[in-house]
């Protein structure tokens, strides 16, 4: 891919933007593995390949299973998620493809197992990390080879 314009050098202050946006979701009530799961999940469907390494290297360090990361484009069909999580993941999965809409069904679902500060910050992660998706793709982002 060819060499595309870096953000943060571009428009410093609009990058710095969408950092604080991201630094105050990490401040919020939702736990890691909420965040995480959120992350991962939207990154597998924008097929953002620098946020998918980035954010499964950071669940694993804080001892998210490999089972249930691999699973996890999946989830439906594995009893490896709770209740919360499925919830989680079916109003991110919605939300990453809006074009469809946030369905009622999973919209209520979510909203009778969290409180609504709560469920603020869970549609507010999945809006960052689309933003952040978008950003990786469109900048021509990609993770570094381990070797």
């Amino acid at each position: 891919m060819s060499t595309r314009i870096k953000l943060g050098k571009a428009d410093p202050n609009a990058y710095k933007a969408i950092i604080a946006f991201d630094k105050y979701l990490e401040t919020s009530r939702l736990s890691v593995t909420h965040k995480d799961l959120i992350k991962i999940r939207a990154s597998q469907m924008n097929g953002c390949s620098y946020c998918i390494d980035k954010h499964t290297k950071e669940a694993r360090a804080i001892g998210e299973t490999e089972q249930r990361i691999y699973a996890l484009s999946a989830w439906r069909e594995t009893p490896f998620f709770t209740p919360e999580e499925r919830a989680i993941l079916a109003l991110t999965e919605e939300v990453t493809l809006i074009s469809n809409q946030v369905s009622d069904k999973t919209y209520n679902e979510a909203a009778a197992l969290f409180d609504e500060e709560y469920l603020g910050q869970l549609l507010l992660a999945a809006i960052i990390i689309n933003a952040w998706n978008r950003i990786g793709i469109a900048t021509g982002m990609s993770p570094a080879i381990n070797g």
